[in-house]
């Protein structure tokens, strides 16, 4: 639109110009100032508004001072010689991988460091930020647009650096992990915050460690994976063993209870029961005795 205001001017000073000219046009000089000034209303009043899409914050630059005043999303009246800025203040994400084409830049953009014991480990790193909107201004005054290449990348891959050197290799890829990554985001989500940007998370998506020690933590691990496992058979064996042991001393306990613990009546009363629940017809002769033992015949 500030095109549309220059073009206006220039029209105008057309017109002023032929006025004073003894040529053809001299009659229509007016004509000339009146479409030039109007050409010039219309590019002001287009330029004095701006929309600003969603999710992103406008920053006011005139004659290289940045004004501190913001602009939301939407419909906003500025002055036409104001140049708006935009800032995405949504979550933005930078990925550093070893990976062909799977990060921010070409190629192989992995993080190399060393540990503390002197191995190199490459990290892949992925990073969720976001401008914070009353810090724009700022941004652009001291850093410019690009503060992905500006501050982002460098303060992470340094950082990283800074920190992997507290930790054995080994430490790294398995029991430190987390620990590494939690102090590693409180690093950088500080220095983030002193350059207007806030730090969602930090993903530590891989770690790749030399081919040698990676066989040696791959073994350890088998091993004590079969340790475990033996550690569970042994436990199932004993369970086993102890379920049989109270299993014989309940048959051991029941057969003692049998021989010593029935009388002959009670005996008696059990063979006459099973005796009387049996569908087929039987006939029982008791004798009167003390010891007698009854007589069952088959009525069939």
């Amino acid at each position: 639109m500030v095109i549309l205001i220059v073009i206006g001017i220039l029209i105008v000073i057309v017109g002023f110009n032929v006025k004073k000219t003894n040529t053809p046009a001299s009659p229509y000089s007016s004509l000339i100032k009146l479409v030039g000034f109007a050409v010039l209303l219309v590019g002001a009043a287009l330029s004095s508004i701006v929309q600003v899409d969603p999710g992103e914050i406008g920053v006011q630059k005139l004659f290289g001072k940045v004004d501190n005043n913001t602009l939301e999303s939407g419909l906003n009246l500025v002055n036409p010689l104001v140049e708006v800025v935009t800032f995405d203040i949504r979550t933005q994400n930078y990925t550093m991988s070893g990976v062909q084409d799977e990060g921010a830049q070409t190629g192989d953009d992995a993080i190399r460091v060393l540990s503390a014991d002197g191995l190199e480990v490459i990290i892949d790193l992925t990073v969720l930020y976001k401008v914070i909107p009353n810090e724009a201004p700022r941004i652009l005054q001291e850093i410019g647009t690009d503060y992905r290449n500006t501050i982002v990348r460098p303060i992470c891959r340094t950082k990283i650096r800074d920190n992997a050197v507290y930790y054995d290799a080994v430490a790294l890829y398995s029991t430190k992990r987390e620990e590494f990554q939690g102090r590693i985001f409180k690093t950088i989500e500080k220095d983030f915050k002193d350059r207007g940007l806030f730090l969602e998370q930090l993903l530590v998506r891989n770690l790749t460690l030399p081919a040698s020690v990676k066989t040696t933590i791959e073994s350890k691990i088998n091993a004590e994976q079969d340790a475990q496992k033996m550690i569970f058979v042994l436990q199932k064996e004993k369970q086993e063993a102890e379920r049989k042991r109270v299993e014989a001393q309940g048959i051991a306990d029941y057969q003692k209870i049998l021989s010593t613990g029935l009388s002959d009546k009670q005996l008696q009363y059990e063979m006459i029961k099973a005796i009387a629940t049996s569908p087929n017809a039987k006939l029982i002769i008791m004798n009167g005795g003390k010891n007698s033992t009854p007589v069952i015949l088959d009525a069939k």
